[in-house]
């Protein structure tokens, strides 16, 4: 089955042709960082505007690269949830107007779910092997910090989330105060390298690591409130040299992505994870891929780390997750709604080894 899946959750607009939930024949993406960096952050409605003038163009591009025409498709997913409202209904609106145009069947999708499935993309039989499971997925980006537990039946939960911000967000705004620019992840990446990560002790929320014992309830939770706040008073009324930024930035990232490490850590081993995942866009980091690799290691833990093409948003992780509903003949009406919350309950993750879906 080829599939087109169609991400427009934020601030990049993409589009991508799948087959059979893996093999990436195309992927186009149209980012829009330059217009956003004014701002130091992304504007919906100015995002919802780039996504129109850019949603023709990219689909085309991702159809002409695959070498098809629209319908020669077996079916399209789009991001459907959670996300940006404005830019969420451009994106739904156009795949809704190929589907009463082509009427091939369609679905909408967790774009969650979508960065989880990333990371097997490359990889899908890591999902046949029954050794495998339970999967711990290390999600982490500017939306979102969770830790979920996948079952071999699908069966998927939250186990840990965060309780203010998201990393991504900490990073992005860690950089605004040191006005390094936007967006703060590959700066701050980039200039850590250049100095010392044990130069200054930032606070680590939840661990335990000052002194004061972590709430049983929030053991698998994160906070970058503290780490943030810190960092505020550092530099506040400060002349910084470049080797003083460069060891506080060093420092600062070390702190945030010790404590996304040491999480998922825990959490492998007390529910007795075998294989652990790490998605989503602050998943690029260097500094966080080469810490878990060595946690993992040490703990004899399977890591799977996702292709950096594929942390950030991508259509491709909605096109490959939407091939396992669309298989399983999961259509979505053409009034199907869009949502900008992620719902508490994750239902049936269906790329996992013995999904069973069910309406």
């Amino acid at each position: 089955m080829r599939i087109l899946g169609i991400e427009s959750s934020c601030d990049e607009t993409a589009a991508a042709v799948v087959q059979d939930g893996h093999e990436v024949l195309s992927s186009v993406i149209s980012s829009q960082i330059k217009l956003h960096a004014a701002y130091g952050g992304v504007i919906p409605e100015l995002a919802a505007r780039e996504h129109l003038k850019n949603v023709y163009p990219v689909v085309e591009a991702a159809l002409r690269e695959a070498g098809m025409k629209a319908e020669e498709l077996d079916g399209l997913a789009v991001t459907s949830h959670p996300g940006l409202i404005p830019a969420l209904l451009v994106g739904n609106a156009y795949a809704k107007g190929m589907v009463a145009a082509t009427g091939i069947p369609y679905v909408g999708v967790n774009h969650f779910q979508g960065h989880l499935y990333a990371a097997f993309l490359e990889h899908p039989e890591l999902l046949e092997d029954p050794a495998n499971y339970p999967i711990l997925g290390t999600v982490v980006s500017g939306g979102h910090t969770a830790l979920v537990l996948v079952e071999e039946n699908g069966a998927a939960k939250i186990v840990g989330t965060t309780l203010d911000d998201a990393a991504g967000e900490a990073l992005d705004k860690a950089a605004k105060i040191l006005n390094l620019g936007y967006p703060g992840g590959p700066i701050i990446d980039r200039r850590a390298k250049l100095g010392d990560p044990k130069k200054y002790d930032f606070p680590r929320g939840l661990i335990g690591s000052a002194g004061k014992p972590v709430p049983p309830e929030h053991k698998y939770d994160f906070s970058f409130s503290g780490v943030k706040t810190a960092l505020l008073y550092k530099v506040r009324d400060r002349e910084l040299s470049d080797a003083e930024l460069n060891d506080i930035v060093a420092s600062y990232q070390a702190a945030t992505m010790g404590v996304l490490v040491a999480k998922a850590i825990t959490a492998a081993r007390d529910f007795g994870a075998k294989l652990v995942c790490l998605c989503g866009g602050v998943a690029c980091n260097s500094h966080l891929r080469a810490e878990m690799q060595s946690a993992c290691d040490r703990r004899g833990i399977q890591l799977v780390l996702t292709p950096p093409k594929y942390c950030t948003d991508n259509a491709a992780m909605i096109g490959g997750l939407g091939y396992h509903y669309l298989k399983n003949g999961w259509n979505d009406a053409l009034d199907m709604p869009v949502s900008a919350r992620l719902p508490q309950d994750l239902g049936i993750f269906p790329f996992a080894r013995n999904a069973k879906l069910t309406r």
